[in-house]
């Protein structure tokens, strides 16, 4: 369904004997085309209802099951601003395993970084090094005193697995379009894949490069 209301677009490929007979045009969908929806809408809990994706889901399947349909997919993936959904929506937890297994040595115990914990002043969830994990560090406790830590007290080493599955996880949560406006949003963007009449207007769905 998404490929029949993106756009067509001929360009023109040059032949070898160019410029001494006409050009040759090939017609290919117009995929610079973007659509993206505007952020404003998901902090309207009238359109949009958060959702977390379960282990295995994959846009399809929930398509079906929200829209009645697999071919809304396409739905799911816009709403949520997915511009290639192999690489933007989470992984099963096999796969993931199974994709650092091949990729690292020892990706349950390589460290891939350290975290701070919350302490006194100090944010939770920084990044830092080995080094500040070896070193002492002289804080603000939050209640006026200077301490001495030692970098092991404020932070914690994060393994590749513990990383990219954490970075994974935040992947699950998505936005989900309510059904009772799916039929305004598909309408929308066929309005929004229209050419407007131009020097290189052919159709509404189709154009030709300068």
């Amino acid at each position: 369904m998404y490929f029949s209301i993106v756009p067509n677009i001929s360009y023109d490929e040059k032949p070898i004997s160019y410029p001494f007979s006409e050009s040759d045009y090939v017609t290919a969908k117009n995929f610079f085309r973007r659509y993206k929806i505007n952020d404003d809408i998901f902090s309207y809990a009238v359109y949009v209802r958060k959702y977390t994706i379960v282990d295995g889901e994959r846009p399809e399947t929930i398509a079906d099951r929200l829209y009645d349909s697999p071919f809304y997919d396409w739905v799911i993936l816009l709403t949520n601003n997915l511009v290639n959904s192999q690489y933007d929506w989470p992984m099963s937890n096999y796969t993931l395993q199974k994709v650092l297994e091949k990729e690292f040595d020892d990706p349950f115990g390589t460290i891939h970084h350290y975290e701070t914990f919350l302490f006194g002043l100090m944010p939770a969830g920084l990044h830092v090094d080995q080094t500040f994990y070896n070193k002492n560090h002289k804080l603000n406790d939050g209640q006026g005193n200077i301490v001495t830590k030692n970098g092991n007290e404020l932070c914690r080493p994060v393994t590749i697995m513990e990383h990219y599955t954490a970075e994974n996880e935040k992947k699950r949560e998505i936005y989900l379009l309510k059904p009772r406006y799916l039929t305004a949003f598909v309408d929308d963007f066929r309005k929004k894949n229209l050419y407007n009449k131009s020097g290189n207007y052919i159709t509404q769905q189709l154009k030709k490069t300068g």
